[in-house]
């Protein structure tokens, strides 16, 4: 008879560490002594993390605790063995239930303090913190393709960031400078890609960075190709998301960067589409000073001065949607956003981008914290389809941002007779 035990496994929804289990069981792995040891200690984890995310004296904390507990060694042994029963009940064997508990809840603090932005200022310890708790929380919660999915996506950034580590170290420029610097790791390792490009061996200021893009103009001027290149003994890790930056900057960057018709200063210093996009050293104070200035008024300009969490709530919403900038709505135009929003209109990253880009310096961590605490309290408000007369989402926004009735419409005066 045909083997039908893969095709069943399709349907098998139980949690990995029950198949395991009754792996281990069914094959003498696992012997009674040993199931009862595991009987005994799942009720001490399952208190230790209701106490751990909020109380241990309410029910449905400790129900949720029984789901997450089963969760964590699930996660553990599905990853730690490429989803092999065999090797999962050895582990359960070898070690005790709550060994594997911890070891899942270590997988996904190691998670959570991997970077999730290429912005140096956002990184943070590379250790697991107490404001991550709560995210935790959620984690515990999540299947193993989620996890691999997450643990997939920081993993990149991550390699984004060593590869800028890695180009600022060629251009004797030391990782604890780049952690105080107010850049991006793409910018970082753009300019070494055209400081290269240029013949220069060290990371620029901004009086070198701008006598570099002169000299590449006129190169080109005298008809040498500018060919960008990668940087000599690039390790195997790194060369991908290099390869794909140079390919980037070579179609949609040097052609506006050799072209002399418009200076350096206004192209890198004062167009929004190249502010923040290369890094030189804060050495020239009034340079500096006029990069800062022109950020400022574009801030300005769009907050029109207004510094209260509702007023820039309302700003980072309209970004993320692409509605007119606005620190004001009236009801009518959020209940039109939310229905933008519900068509595929929400874009969260957008805004997160512009803080970084726009906000000043010393606000841009508070600023992202205002803008993600927003969006992780209200977006499943704002997505709930469920709410056809919008009266959840509007509640949200009402909370949070600055919302004002429509002034009344006034009557058109009756025609003379």
């Amino acid at each position: 008879m045909q083997d039908t035990s893969a095709s069943i496994s399709i349907y098998d929804h139980r949690p990995f560490f029950e198949k395991a289990l009754r792996f281990g069981l069914h094959n003498g792995l696992i012997d009674e002594a040993k199931l009862e040891t595991i009987r005994n200690d799942a009720p001490k984890g399952m208190v230790q993390i209701a106490r751990y995310f909020g109380t241990e004296f309410l029910r449905p904390e400790l129900e949720k605790s029984r789901e997450r507990i089963v969760n964590l060694v699930s996660l553990h042994l599905e990853q730690d063995t490429g989803g092999d029963l065999h090797a999962a009940a050895e582990l359960l064997r070898e070690n005790s239930f709550l060994s594997r508990s911890k070891a899942g809840s270590e997988m996904l603090k190691a998670l959570l303090s991997m970077p999730d932005n290429t912005h140096f200022s956002m990184q943070e310890s590379g250790e697991f913190r107490d404001e991550l708790i709560p995210v935790l929380a959620r984690w515990t919660l999540k299947t193993l393709p989620e996890y691999q999915q997450e643990l997939a996506k920081r993993s990149e950034i991550e390699n984004r960031i060593e590869a800028a580590f890695w180009c600022a170290q060629k251009l004797g420029v030391a990782r604890r400078e780049l952690q105080s610097a107010d850049t991006d790791s793409e910018a970082v390792v753009r300019t070494a890609l055209l400081a290269q490009a240029a013949g220069r061996s060290l990371m620029p200021n901004w009086a070198q960075f701008e006598t570099a893009v002169t000299l590449l103009r006129k190169r080109a001027e005298a008809g040498k190709p500018v060919q960008l290149a990668l940087p000599k003994g690039v390790p195997a890790e790194f060369r991908p998301v290099l390869q794909a930056t140079l390919e980037v900057m070579q179609e949609h960057d040097l052609p506006k960067i050799l072209d002399a018709t418009v200076k350096p200063r206004k192209l890198f210093i004062q167009s929004l589409a190249f502010m923040g996009r290369y890094f030189w050293l804060d050495e020239g104070v009034d340079d500096i000073s006029e990069l800062d200035r022109a950020i400022s008024d574009q801030w300005l300009k769009v907050t029109q001065r207004h510094t209260d969490d509702s007023s820039l709530i309302t700003l980072f919403l309209c970004i993320a949607t692409g509605a007119a900038r606005k620190t004001t709505l009236t009801e009518t135009a959020a209940a039109s956003i939310v229905r933008k929003i519900r068509k595929g209109g929400f874009h969260p990253q957008q805004a997160s981008d512009f803080i970084r880009e726009y906000a000043p310096h010393e606000h841009h961590a508070d600023y992202q914290t205002l803008w993600q605490n927003f969006v992780e309290e209200t977006q499943r408000d704002l997505l709930d389809e469920r709410d056809t007369r919008l009266v959840e989402a509007m509640g949200a926004l009402k909370l949070h941002c600055n919302l004002v009735k429509a002034p009344p419409k006034t009557a058109k005066p009756k025609a003379s007779p």
